[in-house]
C-alpha cells in the first residue's frame, strides 16, 4: 500500500511539473537568488584547475571596462557538478562546463529558477571545450549582462524617486531609486546624488547642440571636451580646481541605443585636477534628432575605499531605463 502511494505521488509530481506537450513547466520553478554579477560556475575540479578554468577566467573574470582598479566582470564561485542540485541550482547566473558525448553550447532561460540565465558548454575533449568557450564567451557575457541589467532595474523599481521635474525640464524620464536626491535642477542641468558610507554616486542629465559631436572619428575627443567644459563649470570642487576626464587613460567608446535612439557610450575615469580625487564614469550621448540635440546621460562614482563595479552597474541600469517623451 505504501509503495503504491509513493508511486502515485511521484507520478503526480511529474505530471504537474509538465505542460500539455510533456515539457517541463518553468512557471513552477523557485525564485532565483544571488548578488548582482555573481556567476556560479559548475565544472569538475580537474577542469577548473587546468586550461579550461584558465579560459573561463580569461573571459568571465576579465577586468570590467572603465574602472580605476581591476575588478572582474563577474564574481565567480565554482561547484562540482554532483553538488549542483536543489538550492545550489537557484543562482540567477550559471555557467555549466563539462565533458560529454557531443560538442554543444546551449543558452538556458529559467531552467532551475526565475529569473535565471545559464549557459551549458559540453564537448568531447578539453581542447574542444576551450575552443567553444573562446568562441562563445562574448555571446554568453552579453546574455548575462542583459539579464543583470533587468534584475538591477527590477530591484530599483521597488521604490522609485518621483522625478516629474526631470521630465518637464529635459523631456526624459529615468527610473531612479529613492536613495537618490535632487542636488540641482535647472533648464540646462540636472544632478542627482546618492550618499554612500564613504562617498557618493551621481547622475547628470544635460543637453548639448547636435554639432558638438561631429563624427564617429572625433566622438571620443568631442565627448571629453563636453564633459570637461560642463564639469568644470557646474560641479563644485574645492580650491578652484576642476572636475575633468582623467587623461592618463583613454576612455572606452561603444555604439549602442537608448530607448531606440542611437547613442555613444563612453566609459572612463574622472579626476579633480591637481587633487587626490577620482573615480569611474559612464556617459551616454543620446542622439535626439527631434530636438536637434544630444542629451547627455552620465553616471559617476566617488568612493575611494569601495569596490566600484556594482556601483557603476547600478548607474548603468538607471541610465538604460531612459524614456524620451
Amino acid at each position: 500500500m505504501r509503495s503504491t502511494f509513493v508511486l502515485l505521488l511521484s507520478f503526480l509530481l511529474v505530471f504537474t511539473s509538465c505542460s500539455d506537450n510533456g515539457k517541463k513547466d518553468k512557471s513552477l520553478v523557485p525564485d532565483s537568488v544571488g548578488n548582482i554579477n555573481s556567476l556560479q560556475v559548475i565544472t569538475p575540479n580537474d577542469l577548473w584547475n587546468g586550461a579550461t578554468g584558465e579560459a573561463i577566467r580569461k573571459h568571465f573574470a576579465a577586468p570590467a571596462d572603465g574602472l580605476p582598479q581591476d575588478e572582474p566582470l563577474f564574481s565567480m564561485n565554482q561547484l562540482q557538478p554532483e553538488i549542483f542540485t536543489g538550492f545550489a541550482r537557484s543562482n540567477r547566473l550559471f555557467l555549466y562546463v563539462t565533458l560529454g558525448r557531443e560538442d554543444k553550447v546551449t543558452l538556458a532561460t529559467n531552467e532551475y529558477a526565475k529569473p535565471q540565465t545559464g549557459a551549458i558548454i559540453k564537448a568531447t575533449s578539453e581542447e574542444k571545450l576551450i575552443e567553444l568557450i573562446n568562441k562563445n564567451a562574448d555571446k554568453i557575457i552579453e546574455s548575462f549582462y542583459k539579464s543583470e541589467i533587468k534584475e538591477r532595474q527590477r530591484r530599483t523599481s521597488i521604490s522609485l524617486l518621483k522625478l516629474d521635474t526631470l521630465k518637464s525640464l529635459m523631456g526624459v524620464s529615468l527610473k531612479v531609486p529613492t536613495a537618490y536626491r535632487i542636488a540641482k535642477a535647472t533648464d540646462e542641468f540636472f544632478w542627482l546624488r546618492k550618499d554612500l558610507k564613504d562617498g557618493t554616486t551621481n547622475i547628470l542629465v544635460y543637453p548639448v547642440p547636435m554639432d558638438m559631436i561631429k563624427s564617429d572619428s572625433t566622438a571620443v575627443g568631442d565627448i571629453i571636451n563636453i564633459r570637461d567644459s560642463i564639469g568644470s563649470k557646474l560641479l563644485p570642487v574645492e580650491d578652484d580646481s576642476a572636475f575633468i576626464t582623467e587623461d592618463a587613460y583613454a576612455p572606452y567608446l561603444f555604439k549602442t541605443t537608448i530607448d531606440g535612439k542611437f547613442a555613444y557610450e563612453t566609459k572612463g575615469t574622472w579626476e579633480v585636477k591637481d587633487a587626490w580625487m577620482g573615480g569611474p564614469f559612464i556617459n551616454y550621448a543620446v542622439k535626439d534628432e527631434k530636438n536637434n540635440r544630444y542629451l547627455i546621460l552620465e553616471g559617476f562614482t566617488y568612493a575611494p575605499r569601495a569596490s566600484k563595479r556594482d556601483l557603476q552597474f547600478e548607474l548603468e541600469s538607471i541610465l538604460n531605463s531612459a524614456k524620451f517623451e
